[in-house]
């Protein structure tokens, strides 16, 4: 089991998701004294008898004036058992592209829904999405238990149609968690509580610290080494006369001293001579390793190659259909003339056919739209200047995805993953959940 769980919040405007990430920080004693008396005056001001723990996280003026979240913000906790990264999402649908943002590293993410409303459109939309960038785990937290009639019915009523929603979006059952919560309470979030007797699962830090987790959250697949190269280290040093490192960080795969390797586009082979690190010398590097690679060989090597596994390495490709959460404001046409940035290669790239639009709410497949509006999803056909080197992103998420970026403006346009990554998802025409 991983010592480290990098989560990600989602859900709906005021299902009270800043107030359980402030639970969960305030729990986990993660916050110190001077931060719960500022909340605690606060609190006071406002009129409230107990502090508005949602004020630990909503740290921006217009958060705290609107009630919503709006930026990505990461927070940082522990438990005696394991250590968390959380990106806590905004819910609103307007920053649909911030929650893509957080998620996309993400190998768990929680989902709220209002116990008085259940799974709602925007639910149904923040799941797709999670599905579509392939996120390993989810828990859907219950939230506002206390605040309903019949408790456990209209738990269970939830927890059946998230069941029915994540089981045709590709999860298997074992995958999805529900738990019913009180942000405000406090109840099951660090401990089982008394007033869900219906319930008999683990509260939410319970769950946290136990579900098991891919380490470096590649993917289903295990594929070969890939290594973008991001600078090339040439110090030309008394000590150093002819020394030629590749700088970078091991995205997929493990290197070690001796490995065959090769380099794309260009297809020269070479052999792993030493790994460098400020630290010194290591004998194998492992995925999320910074690492410069020296090789035998003086090879033509810059920003933006790959050296990859010889076993395994992908074909360079200047065309590919990409499934993309289209984030700009201007809708996407086909023929647009964009930037692509897969790793550490940015090229030119012309976007040809609009081949879907995904609804997210009938999980249905609308062939050859007109365009892409602001958060739809879609399938397309990409053609770029230089060749990039990915794999589908059902094989490994770190190396199958990128970004589409304005030139003029330098703005990030839609996050892509490289495959038809609808067909994971069970779509048709007339599909209802």
């Amino acid at each position: 089991m991983s010592d480290l769980l990098r989560l990600a919040t989602a859900g709906s405007v005021d299902d009270g998701k800043s107030t359980l990430v402030g639970r969960l920080l305030y729990d986990t004693k993660s916050v110190l004294a001077d931060q719960i008396d500022a909340v605690t005056r606060a609190s006071v001001d406002k009129g409230l008898a107990t502090p508005d723990l949602s004020l630990l996280v909503d740290g921006l003026r217009a958060e705290r004036e609107q009630g919503i979240t709006i930026d990505v913000a990461y927070r940082y906790f522990a438990t005696p058992q394991r250590t968390f990264v959380l990106a806590d999402t905004p819910g609103h649908v307007q920053y649909t592209r911030n929650t893509v943002s957080g998620a996309s590293t993400a190998q768990l993410v929680i989902l709220l829904v209002d116990a008085r409303k259940g799974v709602i459109e925007q639910t149904r939309r923040h799941a797709a999405v999670m599905a579509l960038l392939g996120v390993p785990k989810l828990v859907l937290a219950v939230n506002k238990i206390d605040l309903v009639d019949d408790a456990a019915g209209v738990f269970d009523r939830i927890a059946t149609e998230f069941n029915q929603l994540t089981t045709k979006l590709g999860w298997a059952p074992e995958d999805v968690v529900e738990i019913p919560v009180s942000a405000l309470h406090g109840d099951n979030v660090a401990s089982r509580s008394e007033s869900t007797p219906f319930y008999d699962g683990p509260s939410l830090i319970e769950h946290l610290e136990s579900v098991p987790v891919d380490a470096d959250n590649s993917g289903k697949h295990q594929v070969g080494l890939r290594f973008p190269v991001q600078y090339v280290i040439r110090p030309r040093t008394v000590e150093y006369p002819d020394y030629r490192g590749y700088a970078g960080q091991v995205a997929a795969g493990v290197v070690s001293k001796g490995d065959e390797v090769v380099v794309l586009p260009s297809g020269i082979r070479s052999t792993v001579e030493r790994i460098d690190t400020p630290d010194g010398e290591l004998a194998t590097a492992h995925p999320g390793h910074s690492v410069t690679l020296v090789l035998t060989d003086d090879v033509d090597v810059s920003r933006g190659d790959t050296i990859a596994s010889a076993i395994d390495a992908p074909e360079p490709i200047d065309s590919f259909d990409a499934t993309v959460c289209w984030l700009g404001d201007k809708p996407l046409r086909p023929g647009a003339r964009l930037l692509l940035k897969h790793g550490t290669r940015t090229t030119q790239a012309i976007v040809g056919a609009l081949l879907e639009r995904f609804d997210e709410q009938k999980l249905a497949a609308d062939p050859d739209p007109e365009v892409l509006s602001l958060n739809d999803i879609g399938r397309i056909s990409v053609r770029v200047a230089d060749p990039v080197v990915a794999d589908d992103y059902r094989v490994n998420r770190h190396t199958g995805s990128f970004l589409l970026i304005d030139p003029a403006g330098g703005n990030t346009l839609a996050a892509g993953l490289v495959g038809d990554v609808l067909s994971a998802v069970e779509v048709g025409t007339e599909t209802e959940v």
